[in-house]
C-alpha cells in the first residue's frame, strides 16, 4: 500500500512540476522553473522532516519522497547547467549552480529552523 501512495503522490508532484515549467518562462535562456521548483523543493522537505505533524507515516513518505522527489529535479538541475557550458553561456550556469546549492541550502534551514524556534 505504501508503494502505492508513493507512486500516485509522484504522479501528482511530476504534473505539477511539468506545469510549473510550463508556466513560469519557460521560453528564457536562464531555468528560472527548475530552480524555483527546487528552492521550494528543499524548504517543503525540511518543513516536512523537521515537524511531528498529525499524518501517517505513509502519507510522509508519500509527501517527501513521492511528491517532492518527482516535483523537484537534480536530472533538469545537471542537463541544463551542461547546456549552458556547451552554449558558451559560463556566467548563466555559474550563477544557477551557486543559487540552487546555495539557495537550497538555505531553503532547507529556513524549513528546519521554523520549527526549531517555536
Amino acid at each position: 500500500m505504501l508503494y502505492m501512495y508513493i507512486g500516485i503522490a509522484g504522479a501528482i508532484g511530476a504534473i505539477a512540476r511539468y506545469l510549473v515549467g510550463v508556466f513560469i518562462l519557460a521560453d528564457s535562456e536562464f531555468p528560472f522553473a527548475t530552480l524555483l521548483v527546487n528552492l521550494v523543493g528543499c524548504y517543503a522537505l525540511a518543513f516536512i522532516t523537521s515537524r511531528t505533524l498529525p499524518f501517517s507515516n505513509k502519507l510522509k513518505s508519500a509527501i517527501g519522497t513521492g511528491f517532492l522527489g518527482s516535483f523537484t529535479t537534480f536530472s533538469a538541475f545537471s542537463v541544463e547547467t551542461i547546456t549552458m557550458i556547451d552554449n558558451g553561456q559560463i556566467g548563466f550556469a555559474i550563477i544557477y549552480i551557486m543559487l540552487s546549492i546555495v539557495g537550497g541550502i538555505i531553503m532547507s534551514n529556513i524549513g528546519w529552523k521554523n520549527e526549531v524556534a517555536k
